[in-house]
């Protein structure tokens, strides 16, 4: 068994998770990637870690991401949910197959390593699983309704799981993402942010590292705003 904590990165091959992976990797976990696109598998050998070409639809994918990290370090501490971009249209004309896409994209994502997961770190008696969501998830945009429906849907999975899991010492949080730079800037949007930037992605990793870390060890259930003020609702 690895005497290092180990991390799993999903959809981690650019952006946010791709940030998280190298901020945990530089705090001393061993890091393996799950990445559609190939960029997942490069990461993780510069970081000297595990890489697999696979998808968060793919229940065998994942599975064999899993089987493949227990086989090589024989433990999971942390997991950290990242995920693409779903479909955008107006409310009324997004199709049924459309939603479907959504709620894989952005809640399935989650639930599906969760619950290969999940019965690992319990019987560890430890383990923190990190979702990254969006800032909309509670005061919802036009702009992004299937990520803002489906992660307001996560909220809830979130909650339900911490209240599962708390007493085995395994926790699930989500972080809520503003505008970020890993998106395309604009000035109005930059304008609307109380501190008038976009955040970086790896402010974001930062906050997934501390979620991961035992200093959040009291933290549970929670939806962590990163949006420079952008949203104020309790």
């Amino acid at each position: 068994m690895s005497e290092a904590k180990v991390a799993i990165v999903t959809a981690g091959g650019s952006g946010m998770g791709a940030a998280s992976a190298r901020k945990l990797a530089a705090d001393g976990f061993k890091v393996a990637i799950l990445s559609s696109s190939g960029k997942g598998e490069a990461l993780a050998q510069e970081l000297g870690g595990i890489g697999i070409t696979g998808s968060n639809q793919s229940n065998d994918d994942l599975k064999r991401l899993v089987d493949t990290v227990m086989d090589s370090w024989g433990r999971i501490d942390v997991l950290v949910n990242s995920a693409g971009h779903g479909p955008r249209a107006q409310i009324i004309e997004i199709t049924d197959e459309q939603w479907h896409t959504g709620l894989d994209v952005y809640l399935m994502n989650v639930i599906r390593p969760v619950r290969l997961i999940a019965p690992i770190m319990q019987a560890q008696k430890s383990g923190s699983i990190v979702n990254i969501s969006t800032a909309w998830a509670f005061e919802p945009s036009s702009m992004f309704p299937t990520s803002a429906v489906f992660r307001a849907g996560l909220a809830a999975y979130t909650k339900i799981f911490a209240d599962t899991y708390a007493a085995d010492n395994v926790r699930m949080n989500n972080v809520l993402p503003g505008w970020i730079d890993s998106l395309p800037a604009t000035e109005e949007r930059r304008d609307g942010v109380p501190m008038k930037r976009y955040g970086t992605s790896e402010e974001i990793a930062a906050t997934v590292a501390f979620l991961a870390s035992e200093g959040a060890g009291y933290i549970t259930g929670q939806n962590l705003k990163v949006d420079g003020g952008l949203t104020r609702s309790v």
